[in-house]
């Protein structure tokens, strides 16, 4: 059975940065299409970073040139890699798998992890 399971969350000042981690066990990352979403109080969860074409990552525009998602596949493990951070990207983060390119459908995303919590002070 395919498990996922996000770390590196916490309290963090606005301008800090930090690192969150999703480590695929009971699959290989390399088979999976990888999302990351979030989650703030009161709100629908929405996508922040997902696979697009060729390769390449579909950043939603308020994380643009802040969050940089990465993997090592030696270790079945996805990063997003969160820079200059802000009050408003409080919530809780989820790391997501699909079998198939799905975009930014959370609904279409199959496996999912069970979130990380991230707060950002101002």
């Amino acid at each position: 059975q395919v498990q996922l399971v996000e770390s590196g969350g916490g309290l963090v000042q606005a301008g800090g940065s930090l690192r969150l981690s999703c480590v695929v066990s009971g699959g290989t990352l390399i088979n999976y299409y990888m999302g990351w979403f979030r989650q703030a109080p009161g709100k629908e969860r929405e996508f922040v970073a997902v696979p697009a074409w060729i390769g390449s990552t579909y950043y939603r525009d308020s994380v643009k040139g802040r969050f940089t998602v990465s993997r090592d596949n030696a270790k079945n493990t996805l990063y997003l890699q969160r820079n200059s951070l802000k009050p408003e990207d409080t919530a809780v983060y989820y790391c997501a798998a699909a079998l198939r390119l799905v975009g930014d459908r959370a609904g279409a995303y199959y496996y999912w992890g069970q979130g990380t919590q991230v707060t950002v002070s101002s």
